[in-house]
């Protein structure tokens, strides 16, 4: 194992992908003995034979279509009528579609590329700093791991053997309650920055039900998602290929967004997308055999209860332990890699394994917003060209009210499990 670990450190150093770190450590764990060297590749395509694996792509597809399907648009001027004249209306605004994104996107990095894309040049032209916006960006995209359809939480579920319809259900009250945090932060910032509203006067119920009625179809896909998995009428992963055609005809038939010659490009960004995860589980499905085999599981179990038997104490240790993880290592190899070891700690505490899946999808995406490795800080600042100690200093606020609300979520599980035990 010495030697996995120094190959794991060494590759990571080279700065190379986290799914050739693990398969890399993999294959010189294997080399030392010849005899199970064909366990890697059987082991890699075993690790993807999973019909729910399906749902990954899938939800990707719909995620792009929505991006170039003119939604994020019509989301916008429906949230401006909305939270436009509160303070930093303009701020307001990112956030509050981010809640409607994050239930279409489920991925962090989509929802912070379109914010930084579309409203960060707005707030440059309304006098907001490129920094205060680039964070806002950024932090807003917290939401879309957490809001069901949220790839990271398909992956835990995946590799923990947890139901994703709960996990989905159990994230839609946290979602809220994120943004809930994130308002009020962005209303603090705006004062003490005197940052003007988008608009100077609340807009009237007309204006709203015509561009509530405009936004309609883009409202209608986090309603069709969450009654399709109450009813039974979709599973997780027919729930994607409903998603994805329902996206897709949107955007080219209702909305005009999307052309159907962009449709090759679209599905060619998407395999892309997919490809990346896609590896990263088929690396992590090798990797975790390994730490089958050196029974790493009990031993973290051990070492986590010979520091306190209570549950919060060890819920505290794994929060922090993960925090400062996440500043080194992408969001979703930590899932990956340590996703079943600490369900197996959970199970041993009596710790619901839904709760714990959120508070874990929650406490990484953090982690992807913080230097020197968070992958949607590198995202926003490569497109809005902030620097990332700019970046770092504007979105320290929204750093200290996520932390906040994950230990939150960390000691009120019922904000994760009430949802999910009512509707099942």
């Amino acid at each position: 194992m010495t030697i996995v670990a120094i190959v794991f450190l060494v590759l990571l150093v080279l700065g190379l992908p986290v799914g050739f770190v693990m398969l890399g450590a993999s294959m010189a764990y294997f080399a030392m003995n010849p005899m199970m060297a064909s366990l890697v590749a059987q082991r890699m395509s075993s690790g993807l034979e999973s019909f729910p694996l399906l749902a990954i792509p899938l939800f990707v597809v719909a995620g792009a279509a929505m991006a170039r399907g003119g939604i994020a648009e019509r989301l916008y001027a429906f949230c401006e009528t909305l939270v436009g004249h509160w303070r930093g209306g303009l701020a307001q605004i990112a956030v509050l579609t981010s809640v409607f994104m994050g239930a279409m996107s489920g991925s962090a990095n989509a929802d912070a590329a379109i914010d930084a894309r579309t409203i960060v040049p707005v707030m440059r032209r309304r006098g907001y700093t490129n920094a205060y916006g680039s964070a806002v960006s950024a932090a807003s995209s917290l939401i879309a791991p957490i809001m069901p359809p949220s790839i990271a939480l398909i992956i835990y579920g995946l590799l923990t053997d947890t139901s994703i319809g709960r996990l989905f259900v159990g994230g839609v009250i946290p979602a809220f309650v994120i943004a809930i945090a994130l308002m009020l932060t962005v209303r603090w910032t705006a004062i003490r920055m005197n940052l003007a509203p988008a608009r100077d006067t609340r807009a009237g119920p007309r204006e709203v039900l015509s561009n509530g009625r405009a936004a309609l179809w883009a409202l209608g896909m986090p309603v069709m998602l969450l009654a399709g998995l109450r009813s039974g009428w979709f599973t997780p992963t027919e729930l994607g290929a409903v998603a994805a055609v329902y996206a897709f005809v949107v955007g080219v038939f209702v909305y005009r967004g999307l052309r159907l010659r962009e449709t090759l490009s679209l599905f060619a960004e998407s395999a892309t997308t997919t490809a990346g995860v896609m590896f990263i589980v088929a690396s992590a499905s090798v990797f975790s055999l390994i730490l089958s085999l050196e029974q790493m599981p009990q031993q973290l179990i051990t070492a986590l209860l010979s520091i306190s038997d209570n549950k919060y104490v060890v819920l505290l240790v794994i929060n922090i332990a993960l925090l400062i993880l996440g500043t080194v290592f992408e969001g979703l190899a930590i899932i990956v890699i340590l996703g079943p070891l600490l369900v197996q700690v959970a199970q041993s505490l009596g710790i619901d394994p839904v709760h714990l899946g959120v508070v874990l999808v929650f406490n990484t995406a953090i982690g992807s917003m913080t230097p020197p490795v968070g992958t949607v800080m590198f995202t926003v600042c490569s497109i809005t060209r902030c620097t990332i100690e700019d970046f770092t200093k504007a979105f320290t606020p929204f750093l200290i009210a996520s932390i906040g609300v994950l230990f939150l979520l960390t000691y009120v599980p019922s904000l994760v499990t009430f949802l999910p035990s009512l509707v099942f």
